[in-house]
């Protein structure tokens, strides 16, 4: 599958004009080394993270600890921006998949952007890669510290639940997944590798936390308590 991988030595290649890939809109890269930094989005078939919602992301990872220096997932990527931002920040290594042409191009123009902005000699290892989620999860080889999941809200729970099947065997013990679904569609299914530690939403947005079972047997067969509150609601 075509696959292009940016490090400091690559920055120096062309960056492909607006001419060569039509975008409609821009993000931007909220903090760290490319903070306020441009990225085009794609012009159609992908669903960007609002900045309200990767401010509170970004904030609650840092507040953990599982940016730095960490490898990192961008699952249904399109512009990349949460890839990106997590390079920007501190990620040690970042792979952006997505199957769509337009996606990829737009995404391989963000990485070469943000790598170009990284200190000399300090640049992220950034992978962009053109194939379908579960494909790119069948041969990737771990273990992973976070997984960014923002697929399309018209994808199936159960091609959901299929990719975190495939996502929980290359995790790391203390990974976190962060899986961004529209608040009006319940949690997928969960395979037996993963737990939901909390969701929190944001008006149309539900951010859902996952990470990994600890322990086996009982601990890993064991539901969240029901008389806890593990949805958080956020208005502006």
């Amino acid at each position: 599958m075509p696959t292009t991988e940016l490090t400091a030595v690559s920055v120096a290649e062309p960056v492909a004009t607006a001419g060569r890939t039509s975008v409609v809109g821009v993000t931007r890269i909220i903090s760290g080394f490319a903070g306020s930094l441009r990225l085009a989005v794609p012009p159609f078939g992908t669903r960007p993270t609002s900045d309200r919602v990767r401010e509170a992301i970004f904030s609650a990872l840092e507040a953990r600890d599982a940016i730095d220096g960490m490898r990192v997932l961008d699952l249904y990527a399109g512009s990349g921006a949460l890839g990106l931002e997590s390079a920007s920040r501190g990620a040690a290594e970042v792979v952006l998949v997505d199957r769509g042409n337009a996606a990829t191009k737009v995404g391989r123009e963000n990485a070469r952007l943000v790598t170009k902005a990284a200190p000399r000699g300090a640049a992220p290892k950034i992978t962009v890669t053109s194939q379908p989620v579960q494909s790119f999860l069948g041969g990737t080889v771990g273990p992973w510290d976070l997984v960014f999941l923002d697929p399309p809200y018209d994808l199936g729970g159960v091609e959901l639940t299929h990719n975190l099947e495939a996502l929980a065997p290359v995790l790391s013990a203390d990974a976190v997944v962060v899986l961004e679904r529209s608040a009006r569609d319940a949690l997928p299914a969960l395979p037996d590798g993963l737990e939901l530690e909390r969701t929190k939403n944001y008006g149309e947005t539900a951010v859902h936390w996952l990470t990994p079972v600890a322990g086996s047997g009982a601990d890993a067969g064991s539901a969240p308590d029901p008389d806890s509150d593990l949805t958080e609601e956020d208005t502006p």
